[in-house]
C-alpha cells in the first residue's frame, strides 16, 4: 500500500482550511477580547461582525455568473504602471484583476514597457501611452470606460510621468471612479498628498516603509504601541481614503472603521504579492461600489478585506506547495481555489 507522502498530505490539510475557514478569529481591543474582525476604534468594542459576517459583505457584492450577462459588467480595470525596468507588476496587477473576476483589463504604461507586457499574455490591453506627447488625451477618452483603475506598480519616478498620472488622477476623481494606490504611487502621494486628499473612493496600500513615509509627510504621531490608531490617523488625515496598512497584520482604515486580516499569509516574501494584492483589490472595489447600498460598512474596506483575505491565502496554500521557491506567478495560480473556497463556498449565487 503507497503511502500518502507528507507534502501531499499538508496540501490536502491546507485545501481542507481553505474550504472550512470561517472560525472566528480572537484578538484583543483597547483590553477587551473580540472576535470580530470590524471595530470602531474611537468606542474601544466590536461594533460588527466576526470574519464570516465580514465574507457576507463580500458576497454581496461579487456578481453573479449568470449567460444573459455580456463583457464588460463584471468589471473593465485600468492599471497605470510600468516603466522600462519593471514590467512585471503591472502584469501582474492586471492578470490578478482578471483571475479574481474582472472582464477586461487596460494597462496604460510608457512605450518601452509595452511590447514587453503585451509578450507576457494576450489577456491584457496594452496601451503604450503614458510618455507620448499626447498620451493623456488618449488616455482620457479611455477613462469613462473602467470600473476602477490601479495607480503605481512598476511605474518608477520620472517627473513627466508622475504630472501625467497626476493628471490622470484628477480625471478619475471627477469620474468618481475607485482607485487604487500602490509601489510608486504613493511615492506621489507622499510628495504631493494634496493630489488625493479627501477622496473617499481612494485605497491606498503602503508597506511598513511607505506607511512610515505618508506618515510623516502627514506630520502624523508615530505610535509603536498602537499601529490601529495610527492608521486612522494617517486615514483622517488624508480625508478618511482607505489605509491598507500591509503586515504580519493587515490593518485596513477608513476613518474610524477598523477591519484586521489575520491571516497567516506565507514567510515568503516574493516580489509581486502587493501587485496581486492591488490588481485583485481593483475589481473587489468596483464591485464594491457597484453595490455599495448592499453593503452596511465602507465599500472600500469591504474591497480591501476581500483582496487582503485572498492574497494571505493564496500565499500560504502556495507556500505549502513550493516553500522557499514561491513566486508571484505560484500565488496567481492559487486564485481560483481560494477565491471558490472562501467567498462562493459560502454564497448562493453560484450556478
Amino acid at each position: 500500500m503507497n503511502k500518502l507522502k507528507p507534502s501531499r498530505l499538508v496540501v490536502g490539510i491546507k485545501l481542507l482550511q481553505i474550504f472550512f475557514w470561517n472560525e472566528a478569529k480572537v484578538f484583543a481591543v483597547g483590553g477587551e477580547t473580540c472576535s470580530r474582525s470590524y471595530l470602531s476604534h474611537t468606542k474601544m468594542n466590536c461594533a460588527m461582525q466576526n470574519d464570516s459576517q465580514v465574507i457576507e459583505e463580500i458576497n454581496k457584492i461579487i456578481p453573479p455568473l449568470t449567460y444573459s450577462q455580456h463583457k464588460g459588467q463584471a468589471g473593465r480595470i485600468g492599471i497605470v504602471g510600468g516603466s522600462e525596468e519593471y514590467t512585471g507588476a503591472p502584469y501582474f496587477a492586471a492578470l490578478s484583476a482578471l483571475k479574481v473576476g474582472a472582464d477586461l483589463a487596460h494597462v496604460f504604461c510608457p512605450s518601452a514597457a509595452s511590447p514587453v507586457i503585451k509578450s507576457y499574455s494576450p489577456e491584457l490591453i496594452v496601451h503604450p501611452l503614458l510618455d507620448k506627447e499626447d498620451g493623456l488625451t488618449a488616455i482620457k477618452d479611455w477613462l469613462p470606460r473602467l470600473g476602477s483603475v490601479v495607480i503605481g506598480p512598476g511605474l518608477g519616478r520620472l517627473s513627466s510621468t508622475m504630472q501625467t498620472v497626476k493628471d490622470i488622477i484628477a480625471e478619475l476623481k471627477e469620474l468618481s471612479t475607485p482607485i487604487v494606490i500602490d509601489a510608486d504611487g504613493l511615492f506621489l502621494v507622499t510628495q504631493d498628498p494634496d493630489v488625493i486628499l479627501g477622496y473617499k473612493r481612494a485605497i491606498l496600500t503602503p508597506n511598513v516603509v511607505e506607511f512610515r513615509r505618508l506618515a510623516n509627510a502627514m506630520n502624523i504621531e508615530a505610535r509603536n504601541d498602537d499601529p490601529v490608531q495610527e492608521t486612522i490617523d494617517l486615514s483622517k488625515a488624508l480625508g478618511d481614503v482607505t489605509i491598507v496598512r500591509k503586515g504580519k497584520v493587515d490593518i485596513i482604515a477608513h476613518g474610524d472603521q477598523v477591519l484586521k486580516v489575520t491571516e497567516d499569509g506565507s514567510p515568503r516574501r516574493c516580489g509581486g504579492q502587493g501587485d496581486l494584492l492591488s490588481g485583485s483589490m481593483a475589481t473587489f472595489a468596483f464591485w464594491a461600489y457597484k453595490n455599495e447600498t448592499k453593503v452596511t460598512a465602507n465599500p472600500g474596506a469591504v474591497a480591501a478585506y476581500g483582496a487582503c483575505m485572498l492574497t494571505k491565502k493564496c500565499a500560504s496554500l502556495a507556500f505549502v506547495k513550493y516553500g522557499r521557491s514561491t513566486t508571484t506567478t505560484d500565488l496567481i495560480a492559487e486564485i481560483h481555489t481560494v477565491f471558490e473556497g472562501t467567498f462562493e463556498i459560502f454564497s448562493n449565487k453560484n450556478l
